[in-house]
Order: structure tokens, then sequence, then C-alpha cells
């Protein structure tokens, strides 16, 4: 399957199943996000991988936006790591690094048969607090992550409707 038709089989899974995702298949996302690029690779993310009960019950008590996935992934950027610009005053490349880290998570999830959806319905404030995060640490977004349930479908209607080349994009 050519990357095209992969990425247009991926949509935000909303429901899941019970079953537990293998821990082979969560080191092969944290390899995707060990692998992803970041500005002057720096590597700013912190990952927190949320499976046990107790952090998945702290999570649910803070977004509905888990849709009881069985595995969390809560998406970090280390404000002491990422790259400050010297070019454009207090821009921070994190919450960038952590989208691009986020995304290629989504696709190794997809590419392993699983499901995920990117979230940020959240206060990173009740986050930082409820799971004890330094100040260095900036709460980007969640990876809920779980195998679709048998009834799983794009949630939203337009998920196959795309604006135009010439609309998006632009020869100067």
């Amino acid at each position: 399957m050519d990357f095209l038709e992969f990425s247009r089989k991926r949509f935000s899974v909303r429901s899941y199943s019970d079953k537990k995702v293998e821990d082979e298949k969560i080191q092969k996302i944290l390899q995707a996000a060990q692998i992803a690029p970041t500005a002057v690779n720096y590597q700013p993310q912190k990952i927190y991988v949320l499976k046990s009960d107790e952090a998945l019950r702290k999570i649910r008590g803070i977004t509905r936006s888990t849709y009881d996935a069985p595995l969390v992934f809560l998406i970090c950027s280390d404000t002491e790591r990422s790259w400050h610009s010297p070019f454009v005053q207090g821009y921070d490349s994190g919450e960038m690094d952590a989208s691009i880290v986020c995304t290629h998570m989504m696709l190794e999830v997809q590419d392993l048969g699983l499901g995920s959806v990117w979230v940020l319905l959240f206060d990173p404030h009740k986050v930082r607090a409820a799971f004890g995060l330094p100040d260095h640490i900036k709460p980007i977004c969640l990876l809920p992550v779980g195998y679709p349930a048998e009834d799983a479908v794009p949630y939203s209607p337009w998920h196959d409707t795309f604006r135009e080349i010439n609309d998006i994009a632009e020869e100067l």
C-alpha cells in the first residue's frame, strides 16, 4: 500500500475494544517517537505511557476524550531541551516538535493495526498536578491508542472531504 492510500485509511478512533496493547507494540510506537524529526534534533519530547488502572483513572477524571482506550500516551515538551530561536524572540519549538512526534506515533499505530485519536481537549494544569509533572514539562496532547471496536468508524462526516490542491498550495 502506498503512503497516500495508507494515510487515507487512518481515522480518529473514538471507540476501542477492551483488548490491551501488547508491550512490543508500545515499544514500536515509542521508537517512532524516538526517530521523529525535531528542531536541531534536540528531541524535547517527554512521553508518559498511561496504561495502569491508576494512571488511566487519573486521565479519565480530567477528560472524557480518552474514549476508554486501554492505553493513552501523554505527549509533552521539555522546555529545557527544546530549541529556542535566536531569530524569533520567544519562539520555543517544543509544541511543534511534540506535534511532529505525535504524528509519527499515530502513523506507527496505524501500521500496527491499532487505532488512535489526537486529543487536546484537557486542562494541562490539571494534568500537570495529577501526574506531578515538573514546571519545565509542558503537556501538549494525548494520544489514546487501542484496538478499534468492531463498530469504529470515522466520527466526522467530512472525513473524506478535502480542499482542492490549488486552494491549499500556491506556486510563487
